[in-house]
């Protein structure tokens, strides 16, 4: 899924994403950045992501990652 990130705390990991089809909020999972190249998250950044199983976002990345067929973004 795709959307925006509303609001995230850097000093608490919580956060909301609004998904881009239908405006629905979804909280951030704990580790919901975990093996993804954000350290941190500001309001109005596009966003790809999953639900879990509590309906909270997770696997946070950009839309360049690989599993887009993009290839990955090199850090330097």
């Amino acid at each position: 899924m795709q959307g925006v990130i509303k609001s995230y705390d850097p000093g608490t990991g919580e956060g909301i994403v609004v998904r881009d089809t239908d405006r629905s909020e979804y909280v951030l999972a704990p580790g919901a950045l975990d093996g993804s190249i954000f350290r941190t998250l500001r309001q109005g950044q596009r966003v790809v992501f999953e639900l879990d199983g509590s309906e909270r976002a997770t696997r946070l990345r950009t839309g360049a990652e690989p599993d887009l067929g993009m290839g990955s973004v090199q850090l330097q």
